[in-house]
């Protein structure tokens, strides 16, 4: 069977995936509609467009969607799905999850993160390096949380949200979908759907359904 992993999108992110992969013993390559103006990201090839690697998906083991936009992220998870492309968790060595913990398919466990006990992470999501979800937490699909944030026990997390580097989320709190959490928050309070936040403590900055 080919271990040869499919990294959806050449980012940044897409090159903190690759190196995952990598580590945890795929090989890769990379498909980003920016080809054929980028052929490679570093030293890893880009095969094609995300159309290539559907119409080939057979060559490969499975494939990633490394991409930081959550509702693209979301778009393309989808597409994998109903073509029933499997999609690996990526959970880093160093990363520790409880064996009481649950993690959808697509979603990547990055260096020094925590996933507590009972905790549920949705599909495609990113739980960056060194972030914290504690016990009981549920995370719906696509969320990111990025690196050093910390969710405290039993929060509620939608779809789609974003939770800014170094933030940290109270016990117990609901937050809904398509939220973005600036860095360094401090969340004390419940948060509306499309709602942006930021500051100690966090405050309505911005309601994006307005």
């Amino acid at each position: 069977m080919s271990k040869v992993l499919a990294v959806i999108g050449a980012s940044g992110h897409g090159k903190v995936v690759a190196d995952l992969a990598v580590t945890l013993g795929f090989d890769v390559v990379f498909f980003d509609d920016a080809y054929p103006s980028k052929l490679k990201v570093e030293h890893w090839p880009i095969n094609g467009v995300f159309k290539d690697f559907i119409n080939d998906n057979d060559l490969y083991c499975g494939a990633i969607v490394a991409i930081g936009n959550a509702k693209a992220r979301e778009s393309i998870t989808n597409q994998l799905n109903e073509l029933n492309i499997y999609t690996p968790i990526l959970q880093h060595p160093s990363a520790i999850v409880s064996s009481y913990a649950s993690i959808g398919g697509g979603s990547v466990i990055m260096p020094g993160a925590v996933v507590n006990a009972f905790a549920s992470i949705g599909i495609g999501c990113i739980i960056n390096s060194n972030a914290v979800i504690e016990h009981d937490c549920k995370l719906e699909c696509f969320v990111h949380v990025c690196p050093c944030a910390a969710v405290a026990g039993g929060t509620i997390i939608g779809k789609r949200t974003w939770v800014g580097i170094g933030s940290n989320i109270r016990q117990l709190i609901t937050i809904e979908s398509d939220v973005l959490i600036g860095a360094g928050s401090v969340v004390v309070n419940d948060i509306s759907k499309g709602t942006t936040v930021g500051g100690v403590p966090a405050k309505a900055i911005k309601d994006n359904n307005a």
